[in-house]
This record gives structure tokens, sequence and C-alpha cells, in this order.
């Protein structure tokens, strides 16, 4: 028994170490990358950035300025227009200099002349793309080190969840996530307060300064006198996670409450309502949801798209019909994403918010039929999704017991790491028994709880 508990600790070192190492963020696309170029050779002890050696170069980090391109800085460096013209028509396949944007990051490699030997340009905070100015020239990309720690967070609602986040030292982006999650039963437009949450969540690290929340693991959120839980879980590597609750039960309802990650609502489904442009009272057979312009409009179930079209007073508009019941419609987009007859999944953007047709600001009038009569999409009450597979529940059972333990053990208010790991390790032995069966879960959650 002592021999297999060890074969299983080094497992699960071994499964922590490659989570910690390979863990990473990026939103380049999938593109290969190309053969990295040699650097300078690097001496013993020599100190390296971006992948390359610093020995014998002055290092100089400056902010792309508004309309400022490559050419416009390259040419400080003393690198002629005909070089940046062929690094730029190489760049094509890697990363399109007409892609380097104001406001980013770029570092200049330059010997003591004041020449630049290498371009690099920070998208993001994580990828990087290395211009090596030297010889024939080369393109390639790179990231830097991600680290992913688990952390929580918690808190009482007084005004709003994105401040209450942030009050409590957590990003402020986990409120939309908590909106995606949560979707079909807590009305973000309406929080009240005195609601509260727990969460344990990814948080990324680079050179130590964090760069954004990753996925949420766990969480409950009480609103309205009721607790709602949710866990994220893997059935197996070739099947998408998903977020269930204590039962097992998916989180994704046959809608979404909303057309949009996250607005507020500005006007209501009502039978007499005050016109805006109209002037007049009349018949409201809608909710209007309040968002910046070019906002993603997501269709709220699966179906087909009946219309995308232009109208007078609705604007650009889209129409979808997901079977004999139930129909959607979202007007007033600045632009159409999807056509007529197109097939569309839930959640898949199908336009962007605008202020088309009869509108004074920027919306999305969302519209629901059942049984071809227009009803309040907020009032509609959807069965839940498929339930987790059988063949997954033992797995599941043993990660939603440890989570459960680790959101019991967390306190309203800020707390650290070590506490955290602390209640994970202690009920991590729950996860060891049985362990012939759902091994590979069992490592991939070892994984991310430490």
């Amino acid at each position: 028994m002592t021999s297999k508990k060890n074969v299983l600790a080094l497992v699960v070192l071994g499964v922590i170490v490659l989570g910690t190492t390979f863990i990473s963020l990026s939103s380049f696309d999938a593109t290969p990358e190309q053969p990295m170029a040699v650097a300078e050779p690097a001496t013993e002890g020599s100190a390296l950035l971006f992948g390359l050696t610093m020995d014998g170069f002055d290092i100089e980090t400056q902010t792309v300025k508004r309309n400022e391109f490559l050419s416009d800085i390259l040419q400080r460096y003393q690198i002629d227009l005909p070089s940046i013209s062929v690094v730029a028509e190489k760049a094509k396949t890697v990363f399109d200099v007409r892609k380097i944007a104001a406001g980013h990051d770029y570092t200049i490699f330059k010997d003591k002349s004041g020449k630049a030997h290498y371009f690099v340009y920070q998208p993001n905070p994580i990828d990087y793309v290395v211009y090596d100015l030297r010889g024939e020239a080369s393109v390639y990309k790179g990231q830097k080190p991600v680290d992913t720690q688990l952390e929580t967070v918690s808190g009482v609602i007084q005004s709003s969840l994105y401040e209450t986040l942030e009050e409590n030292g957590a990003s402020p982006d986990l409120a939309v996530q908590l909106a995606e999650i949560y979707g079909w039963a807590v009305n973000f437009y309406r929080i009240n307060k005195g609601d509260w949450f727990k969460l344990v969540y990814e948080r990324k690290y680079v050179d130590g300064v964090p760069v954004g929340p990753g996925r949420i693991e766990s969480a409950v959120f009480g609103h309205e006198g009721k607790e709602y839980q949710a866990f994220y879980f893997e059935g197996a590597d070739d099947e998408r996670g998903a977020y269930y609750d204590e039962n097992g039960k998916s989180l994704r309802r046959t809608f979404l409450k909303a057309p949009l990650k996250y607005s507020r609502i500005s006007s209501r489904y009502s039978l007499r309502r005050f016109h805006p442009v109209q002037r007049r009272w009349k018949a409201h057979l809608g909710t209007d949801f309040a968002a910046p312009h070019g906002t993603p409009i997501v269709a709220t179930a699966a179906g087909v798209v009946e219309a995308s079209a232009y109208g007078r007073g609705n604007g650009n508009y889209v129409k979808i019909k997901h079977d004999n019941v139930y129909t959607t419609q979202y007007l007033h987009m600045s632009k159409r994403a999807v056509k007529r007859g197109q097939h569309v999944s839930q959640g898949q953007v199908i336009g962007y918010v605008g202020s088309t047709g009869l509108a004074t600001g920027p919306h999305v009038c969302y519209r629901f039929w059942k049984h071809g009569k227009q009803v309040d999409a907020l009032a509609q009450v959807f069965p839940p999704s498929e339930p987790i597979s059988e063949k997954y529940r033992t797995a599941f059972n043993r990660t939603l017991n440890a989570q459960l333990q680790v959101l019991a053990s967390i306190g309203f208010g800020k707390q650290s790491n070590l506490e955290v790991y602390s209640t994970l390790a202690f009920h991590i032995d729950q996860l060891f028994e049985p362990v012939e069966k759902d091994s590979t879960r069992l490592g991939s959650f070892t994984a991310h709880v430490l």
C-alpha cells in the first residue's frame, strides 16, 4: 500500500510540474510558428530578454504612438526603407505589421551606434513577436512564461458586482464569466444589495504581475434568498468542459437569459410604454439591453436564421427560429453577422450592438415568441440541459466533494493563497479512493488545485 501511494504521489508531482510549465494564454491564431532565428550566442550567465541575449545591446522600451507605423519606428534606429519592406513581407505569414497598434509596447535591441538589431512587439502581456533585422531578416513569435495559480475571492455586494470584485482584490472581468455561468438563473441586470459570492478561480501572472483571471473552477452565488452552485468539470480529454450544479445537472439551459454577456436593461417588456422616438404610448413587446456600440450580440439558443435584414423601425435585425415553439429576434444592430438560412449555435455571435432604426442610443431590443405569440423573455422558465454522463459520475463526485470543502472554508473578505492551498491539500486525499477508475481526471484535477 505504501508503495502504491508513493507511485501516486510521483504521478501527481509530475502532473503539477508539467501543468505549471505549459499552461499559457494566447490571443494568437493557430498559424504555425516560423523556425526561430538564431540570436547572438549567449555566454554563461548572460541575461536574456524575450529569449535574446542582452549582452552588447542597449535596450529601449517604448509604446506605439497613435498613427505611428513600423517604418516610422525603425527609421529612427538606422533601418532603411528597403530593409523595412523586406521585413514587412516576411512578417505577413507570422504577424502582419499592419496589426501593430497604438498603445502597445515594443522593445528595441540596438548597438552602441544606435542601430536596431531586433524589434520586439507585444500585442498583449504574454505574447510577443520578434523581428530580427540582421542579415536576411526573419520574424517569429514567442510567449513569456505564465504562472497560473488557484486563488479565491468572496464578497457581499453593496453597489455592483464589478466594484465588489475589485474591492476584494480580484479582476472585475470575473463578472463576465459569472454572467455566462449563471445566465440561466441569476438576473445580473437586477443584482440586489446583499447578494454574495464565493469563487475559486485561476489567476495568471507574467513577471510576477497579474494579467487577468483564468477559468472559474467553482462558485456559489447567493441571490434573492437562494444559493446557486457551479462546478467546472471535464469528462474526458476529447469532450468540452462545462459547469454543473451540486446534483450533476448542467447549468446551460435551453435559452440564455440575455443576448449580451453583460450589460443593463434599459427598458422592459410592457403592454404600455411611452416610445422615446415616436413620442406616444404603445406596447413594447421586447426587452432592451443597453450596451456600448459594437458589443457582440449572441443567439440565446440554437436555431436557423429566419431573417437577416434591415427595416425602417427595426434597423438591422436578425430573427431566429429555434423549433416549432420558440422564435427570437434581435433589433437595432450596427452590423449583422449571419445570413438567412444559416444554422447558429447557442452563444454564437450574430451581430453587434448599434442604434439603427427607431433607436435613441446603442442597445439591442430582444423579442421572444412562444407558439407564435410575443411574450416576456425574462419571465420564461426553461428545463435544464442533459445531466452529467453516468460514466463520469464517480469522477465528478470526487471533484465536487473537494471543491465543496474549499468553498466552505472561504470567509468573506480577502484570503491568502496559503490558506487556500492548505485547505486543498487537506482534502486532496479524498480523491485517491478508488484510484483504479478515472485516473486521468484525478491527475488533471490535482494539477489544477495545486
